[in-house]
């Protein structure tokens, strides 16, 4: 992958907003999306103008209905484990840690699925979307480590030549005469269906979660989206409450975002270049 690089013309300046927006702000509520992610190998689902690329991902209801989707994922998500767990933070994800511990974000919130804030360090984060490091049963509720379920998926499909191209989430593009030879693994304590510990397209995020970021929001002084094009509902949802209640948008992303007619800042600038610069900035102030 291609490292992305600054729009330095206008660094120095973004770099002025983005410090100015968050001295003005004590308790900030920070939303990461994909693109924080990107620098560390993860690809994302949509282009820079928010429109989708590559095969649309399997929804929560085709999951549930058919063992043809069931069998699509675990074929695609086998192939593309091995890049989601050996995935390490990069210099966005190491430098939220900071901001989180300098106290200039209060709670932080990921779409994400790759549980790379955590590897960065950060213990206290909020997944919109669920993480892939667990499986569960849909049928008894037991739980399983992913790398675990990764050893039964190579024990079952040893007969399988399998190679693939890497897409988003830990998936893979391979071909259908493959997915259809593939064995999936079911709970080692019922033989009940497993499912990622995500939410799918089209399934829904936990209410008692979106209660908790809406009362994040409300006491906060702003929110900051980083590395989201917010197109989906799921995130979205959060910038129309913080406009609701008068807090400040800040928004970080090389794109289009659908919060960009609402937002009091945009910066077009890849994360992994202007935060660390950030950080740098904020911490050299604070002593």
């Amino acid at each position: 992958m291609t490292p992305r690089t600054a729009d330095h013309q206008d660094l120095k300046t973004d770099l002025n907003r983005l410090t100015a927006f968050l001295s003005a702000s004590d308790r900030v509520v920070c939303l990461t999306g994909a693109g924080c992610s990107l620098a560390s190998g993860i690809p994302t689902y949509r282009r820079e103008n928010g429109d989708w690329q590559g095969r649309n991902p399997i929804t929560h209801q085709d999951f549930l209905d058919t063992f043809e989707t069931r069998q699509r994922y675990w074929a695609r998500s086998f192939m593309g484990w091995p890049l989601m767990s050996t995935a390490r933070p990069n210099p966005a994800h190491r430098a939220l840690k900071e901001l989180v511990a300098l106290g200039k974000i209060e709670t932080l919130i990921t779409q994400n699925v790759d549980s790379l804030h955590e590897q960065a360090g950060l213990t206290a984060v909020e997944h919109l979307h669920g993480d892939l490091r667990e499986v569960t049963c849909l049928v008894c509720g037991a739980s399983e480590p992913r790398t675990q379920l990764q050893v039964r998926l190579a024990k079952l499909n040893t007969h399988l030549d399998l190679d693939g191209e890497i897409q988003p989430d830990g998936d893979a593009e391979i071909p259908l005469e493959v997915i259809q030879q593939f064995k999936i693994a079911h709970c080692l304590l019922c033989g009940g269906t497993l499912k990622p510990n995500v939410v799918f397209f089209g399934g829904k995020v936990d209410p008692t979660l979106v209660q908790s970021i809406y009362h994040a929001i409300e006491q906060a002084d702003a929110l900051w989206v980083i590395g989201s094009s917010l197109k989906l509902f799921s995130g979205y949802r959060f910038c129309r409450h913080a406009v609701a209640f008068g807090k400040p948008i800040a928004l970080l992303n090389p794109g289009w975002t659908r919060a960009d007619p609402i937002a009091d800042l945009k910066i077009i600038q890849p994360a992994e270049i202007i935060l660390p610069k950030l950080l740098s900035r904020l911490t050299n102030s604070a002593q």
